[in-house]
């Protein structure tokens, strides 16, 4: 049965800058690798608190070290996040991610390492933590407007059944959610490649096309740049082809099917960047799985659709990722790992509608709390982008 999309609401935290998560996490941040070690104890420590380890932090420089403090801040800020405990070896940089979060007016906490060391560091780091997880436990979910909730897409492991199915069982739901004031983002440049006209055509004015065609040019003068004319077995990559996609151009169109036929692009963001408003934003951002869903987080999304054709096990330690497939070997072969299968679509015993409808109704069931299945199966990939090599 379809949804009343114009009375629909859904159960989540709203926290003290307006925004409403779906998720409740006390997370424990590293500024840079080296302190890893330390936020993983805190993390053992402190039951139900979660330590996001990465490998990068130290000697970066430029656009690569803004991204990295905007994934870092982005991530803490999220609205699925609860309360933040920064740690870092130096105090200066752990107080830049903390002032940023502290903005939003959720409970944070700083702690250096430099002059106390490990043992120190993690015994005031759990006494904060310890304090943070009861706060949140008190926090209960309110009832809001279908509105308030932001959504996020990337695809991964495509095959012709992703173009088929999957992607445009996505692009049905954007299209529904889409005039009813969501906030929607989609991206992987890379993957757009052969079918940019067709996103440009869809941008909302003049600027916001010269935008986008900015940031995919950017990407093409990088390739260029590096003299890598032939993406070989990274786009398409060897599943993808196995899968029946011979060429990028395959591949984008349909990727494309994600954001539907309605959609409009209402504005263009940098990799981890907030949108400013409702409605269908662009994101440049990397192909990479984990690396584009580390970016939608860190850009404050709460809920992530996942399309898959070979199959696919991505998850995130505070982004919930629905996984839907329409290969019905894959659906069979690595069924733990689907949420919504639309495999009915190519079998002709569902239409795009009822497949989206599914989708949606998965949908909301993970913003009132249901656990995905790479929550379940404990999928908390956290991988950050990197642009540079280090100083």
């Amino acid at each position: 049965m379809a949804i009343d999309l114009s009375r629909a609401t859904f159960w989540g935290y709203r926290r003290e800058n307006g925004r409403v998560g779906v998720r409740n996490h006390v997370i424990i941040l590293p500024v840079d690798d080296i302190s890893n070690a330390a936020a993983e104890a805190v993390g053992n420590n402190i039951k139900g608190t979660l330590a996001l380890p990465h490998p990068y932090g130290r000697l970066q420089f430029g656009a690569d070290l803004d991204l990295h403090f905007r994934t870092l801040i982005g991530t803490g800020c999220n609205p699925n996040v609860a309360a933040v405990v920064v740690i870092g070896i130096e105090e200066g940089w752990t107080a830049r991610v903390v002032d940023a979060i502290k903005a939003t007016g959720k409970p944070v906490a700083g702690f250096g390492i430099e002059l106390h060391g490990d043992h120190d560091t993690i015994m005031r780091a759990s006494k904060a933590a310890k304090q943070f997880m009861h706060h949140a436990s008190a926090l209960r979910r309110e009832e809001r407007p279908l509105s308030e909730l932001w959504v996020s897409t990337k695809c991964g492991e495509s095959d012709t059944t992703s173009g088929c199915a999957s992607n445009p069982t996505v692009g049905n739901v954007y299209d529904k959610l889409y005039g009813h004031g969501v906030t929607l983002c989609f991206g992987e440049t890379s993957e757009v490649t052969g079918g940019e006209h067709l996103i440009a055509a869809r941008c909302r004015t003049p600027e916001i096309k010269a935008q986008f065609m900015r940031m995919f040019d950017r990407y093409q003068e990088m390739i260029n740049r590096h003299k890598t004319d032939d993406l070989s077995e990274s786009q398409p990559t060897k599943g993808n082809i196995a899968g029946g996609l011979t060429t990028i151009e395959e591949k984008a169109l349909g990727n494309i099917q994600k954001i539907g036929r309605k959609c409009l692009v209402d504005g263009v963001i940098d990799k981890a960047e907030t949108p400013t408003g409702p409605g269908l934003w662009f994101m440049d951002s990397s192909s990479a799985a984990a690396e584009m869903v580390t970016l939608c987080a860190a850009s404050g999304f709460v809920v992530h659709f996942f399309p898959t054709g070979q199959g696919n096990v991505i998850g995130n330690p505070i982004l919930p990722v629905i996984k839907l497939c329409g290969n019905p070997r894959t659906v069979r072969t690595m069924s733990e790992h689907i949420d919504v299968d639309v495999t009915g679509l190519l079998r002709k015993e569902m239409n795009l509608d009822q497949a989206g409808d599914a989708l949606m109704d998965m949908m909301f069931q993970t913003a009132n709390g249901r656990l995905t299945s790479a929550e379940v199966l404990g999928h908390r990939e956290f991988v950050l982008t990197r642009l540079y090599e280090s100083a």
